[in-house]
């Protein structure tokens, strides 16, 4: 009994429940104002029905997927008292202006020192003119080249990225790099702060950023102060408030970890451990991770920079942590195929991370093999992987046996169907909750990151991956999609027509609002 009272009592003081307490109370003044505004209902509705054709106007004209826009268009035709004041407070993107002038900035700063080499597009270019194109457009979008002289090591599970990270940690002699969405108290953290504040000691620069509602359940209050008190430059992305407010949609999704310049890595995997199966919560925890070595990790550097520098409100010398600056045996690393690292941000009305996903599907001429832990997607995706599955290609999607999310779950399942019809195969992992984000195709390109094929990371969030072609990296993802297939089970047909109406209704509900979410 004193168990259960003090872990009420320890919500009661979170900072969650405060936090949704305040939010409550905000909605609730706002549907009080209206009720007291009611003797003036005439003039209120009127003027809200102009608003809401205003908007509905503006929204068919504004450039962008129909499908991000058809909730959006329900609610403001339907409840104008609801729609107007929600699209103005969640709709709008063009807010984070300080954001905008930070990464032009740094843009401005790098531009020198983050070209293309003309001889390794060139290379592409003459091997494979259909995946240099894929490589020129990240470059064009985000700025961020394609590069040779990079090694890379894939890990199919964050159990294994885990103890590869640790070494490489422990090896670092400059500075080390670390920004992840989720960061959680327990083994894996504890196993990482060791060594960091070990390494802050011998004089290595150590800087650590976290996302505040990525951590919002994970970590107690203020727990950057901790870290800076350990020596560890630590800072918070978009710190929450609360206050209804657009800027709450922008989270720094990114997972990265940089040490010394030339050793990177990225992936599906958070500092928690679930990620890495020390704590289950959904059965086993299939993630993924590469390790870079080499030339392409400058990229992962310059991401990490930009937002350094728009949270801290800093301006870093990008110089000084170059790949080649502190590398034992400068300008000599292995080559491994062609590495691309990049980045996306939701301010630039550019969909990175889908259109490099629709741009492999476009090329595909075999298979197309994805694993993605939810499958909520708009048109555009839609019409790309149903095209390509319908001209022949081997498409087969992973999704999880056991989910994390069960609305996400029950949309995710919602599109099943539409698939299958199409000629998609569609796997659930049996074990459990499969959180990693891969694509691969044709024995020759994939790409591997932090992008879910979901609206939140193609749309609202920050985030990263890495496109890459030939290299030993493509057997191994190849070999691990295998086995994963294998612990897998194929969802039919006939199975996607047996569930209920209701079920079906509901999906169909949360279809047209999963924008929204």
């Amino acid at each position: 009994m004193m168990r259960i009272l003090k872990r009420f009592l320890k919500f009661l003081t979170s900072r969650l429940f405060v936090i949704g307490v305040l939010l409550l109370f905000q909605i609730t003044v706002y549907i009080m104002l209206l009720f007291y505004l009611n003797q003036y209902v005439i003039y209120i509705q009127g003027l809200f029905w102009g608003l809401s054709f205003i908007l509905i106007l503006y929204l068919f004209s504004k450039p962008g997927s129909p499908s991000a826009k058809l909730p959006w268009l329900l609610l403001l035709a339907a409840v104008p008292l609801v729609g107007v004041p929600f699209y103005i407070i969640c709709g709008t993107s063009d807010v984070h202006v300080r954001y905008k002038r930070s990464l032009k900035q740094s843009l401005l700063q790098t531009e020198k020192l983050h070209v293309q080499d003309e001889v390794v597009a060139d290379a592409l270019k003459k091997e494979n003119i259909v995946r240099y194109r894929e490589a020129d457009y990240i470059f064009h979008t985000t700025k961020m080249p394609v590069h040779q002289n990079t090694m890379v090591t894939y890990f199919p599970l964050g159990d294994l990225v885990w103890v590869t990270m640790l070494e490489k940690l422990k090896q670092a002699k400059h500075f080390i790099f670390i920004e992840f969405f989720i960061v959680a108290e327990g083994l894996m953290l504890d196993s990482i702060l060791e060594i960091l504040v070990k390494k802050v000691k011998e004089g290595v620069e150590v800087r650590f950023m976290y996302d505040d509602i990525g951590c919002l359940q994970t970590l107690p209050n203020r727990y950057y102060k901790k870290l800076q008190e350990a020596g560890i430059d630590c800072v918070v992305f978009n710190p929450f408030s609360p206050v209804l407010t657009v800027g709450h949609n922008y989270r720094d999704h990114r997972k990265i970890c940089v040490i010394d310049g030339y050793i990177g890595f990225t992936g599906g995997f958070n500092i928690a451990d679930e990620y890495i199966n020390q704590k289950e919560r959904f059965g086993h925890w299939k993630d993924s991770a590469i390790m870079l070595e080499g030339e392409a990790v400058w990229n992962q550097t310059i991401t990490f920079l930009e937002n350094w520098d728009f949270t801290k409100k800093t301006r870093s010398n990008f110089a000084d942590y170059g790949p080649f600056r502190y590398h034992p045996q400068a300008f000599t690393f292995e080559n491994d195929g062609y590495v691309q690292p990049y980045s996306d941000n939701p301010l630039d009305q550019e969909l990175v991370g889908e259109s490099v996903y629709m741009n492999i599907l476009n090329n595909a001429t075999d298979y197309v093999y994805i694993t993605t832990p939810y499958l909520i997607v708009d048109h555009e995706m839609i019409t790309s992987i149903c095209l390509a599955a319908k001209r022949g290609v081997d498409v087969r999607i992973i999704t999880p046996g056991i989910p994390d999310k069960w609305y996400a779950y029950l949309m995710t399942r919602a599109y099943y169907r539409e698939f299958i019809e199409a000629g998609v195969r569609i796997y659930e992992y049996t074990p459990g909750f499969i959180h990693a984000k891969n694509f691969l195709s044709d024995d020759v390109v994939a790409t591997c990151g932090t992008i879910n094929m979901d609206y939140r990371s193609f749309y609202h969030h920050f985030e990263c991956g890495c496109w890459m072609y030939q290299g030993s990296v493509i057997q191994q993802m190849k070999e691990d999609f295998m086995e994963t297939f294998s612990k897998s089970k194929e969802v039919s047909l006939q199975w996607c027509k047996k569930r209920s109406i209701l079920v079906r209704l509901i999906q169909s509900i949360f279809r047209i609002f999963s924008p929204l979410m």
